[in-house]
């Protein structure tokens, strides 16, 4: 019965998600002429339905576990100190933490060959829209979100904060991958801006600009910014061959273990 519900919802989220976004490519198109079932299309629902179905309920378990672990007497102080503040510096204080640490894990996974088993996964797209940010492994979808999370569960947000907080990050990452450009003014630099990610994706041998997954302001601050200005025709993926199948990317972190030479970060 549970698994029914979830399964409903899923598909209640895709179609919502697809009358919010399919309109919003088709006006304003970063890639015009990219057909609606382009390569890869099966592939990243079947990531849709993963995400909805185990994903997104195993990552609010693993969070509350850690969230349990947080309340120790050591920290007990700090976040009676931090309930005084006011709503909205505690909001700024848990967003500015999370996307620093978040930047930092993103950059090691393109580092780190261990990390950039699990994250190559995401980059194999080579067609990006609204439905191409969900292909994520698990591993690599729990540690960020944990990454990301670990302020808020440090300063003791309550559960259902904390989830219209990871509501709004994953609608922005559904946004910023999306075959989308639309000029966002000074908002693009506070939240990021979809042909800032598609370049975080282009087809190179080490990926170097915007690991913000969702404030550019860590690009800025710490030299990896670039914000593309010609039009968006360069390749997007992986520089060497990777599975395109769902379960065949799940398994190739342990597949490629044994070689890490090569590789497009």
């Amino acid at each position: 019965m549970m698994a029914l519900g979830l399964l409903g919802g899923a598909a209640l989220s895709f179609v919502a998600l697809a009358l919010i976004f399919w309109p919003l490519e088709k006006a304003w198109a970063a890639r015009p002429g990219q057909p609606l079932l382009r390569p890869g299309f099966r592939t990243d629902l079947a990531y849709f339905v993963a995400q909805y179905l185990v994903l997104a309920p195993l990552a609010l378990l693993v969070l509350n576990g850690v969230k349990s672990l947080c309340h120790v007497e050591m920290l007990a102080s700090f976040q009676a100190a931090v309930a005084r503040q006011p709503w909205w510096l505690q909001a700024l204080e848990t967003v500015v933490l999370g996307d620093v640490l978040v930047y930092g894990f993103h950059r090691l996974s393109h580092q780190v060959d261990f990390l950039w088993r699990f994250h190559a996964v995401h980059h194999s797209v080579e067609h990006l829209d609204w439905l191409a940010a969900h292909r994520e492994h698990p591993v690599d979808g729990l540690l960020t979100q944990l990454v990301v999370n670990l302020p808020a569960l440090l300063m003791g947000f309550p559960l259902p904060t904390l989830a219209m907080l990871i509501a709004f990050r994953g609608m922005w990452a559904i946004f910023i991958h999306s075959n989308v450009r639309l000029p966002l003014g000074p908002l693009g630099f506070l939240f990021g801006a979809p042909e800032l990610h598609h370049w975080h994706h282009a087809r190179e041998r080490h990926t170097r600009h915007n690991f913000g997954n969702l404030a550019p302001w860590t690009d800025w601050l710490f030299g990896t910014y670039h914000r593309p200005t010609e039009p968006e025709q360069y390749p997007l993926g992986l520089v060497e061959p990777f599975p395109h199948r769902f379960l065949a990317q799940l398994f190739s972190p342990a597949a490629r273990a044994t070689d890490s030479s090569g590789t497009s970060r």
